[in-house]
């Protein structure tokens, strides 16, 4: 269920991205599942108004890891999985940052271009790398998942 909810998240920021309203402004208009639990709900929430309110953080972040592509040279979609991503690594402490960074490739696979999963990827993994937390990759690795 979260990742169905990462998936309408992401819509919600997309739009949010083009026609440059608040996510209040688009909310109405986004009918969630009724098969959502509560905390499914909560999960969607948290992720399309986290990412509102950390925006200026999280865009800082991702032109300091994203070398030589400006945020207005990225493809919108990729741009928008990027900042959903950047919010859960770094504000969703209980999200461990390798769920969220196959999350984030996932989406880029289903609903970027040939080069999106590669690309977040590589922008995601340098965050991690920066932020510290390489660690926790590295131990999620080492268990062969």
């Amino acid at each position: 269920m979260r990742r169905k909810a990462r998936e309408l998240a992401l819509q919600v920021l997309f739009q949010k991205d083009l026609r440059r309203k608040g996510v209040d402004d688009i909310l109405p208009y986004t009918p969630l599942p009724a098969s959502w639990d509560e905390d499914t709900r909560g999960f969607f929430l948290a992720l399309v108004r986290g990412v509102e309110e950390k925006a200026r953080e999280i865009d800082r972040l991702i032109m300091e890891t994203a070398e030589g592509w400006p945020l207005h040279r990225m493809a919108t979609i990729d741009r928008n999985i990027l900042r959903l991503a950047t919010y859960e690594i770094v504000f969703l402490p209980e999200i461990p940052a390798s769920v969220a960074i196959n999350e984030a490739v996932e989406l880029g696979k289903k609903y970027g271009t040939e080069e999106s999963g590669r690309f977040i990827n590589g922008v995601l993994g340098r965050l991690v790398r920066h932020l510290g937390k390489s660690k926790e990759l590295e131990e999620v690795k080492g268990n062969g998942s």
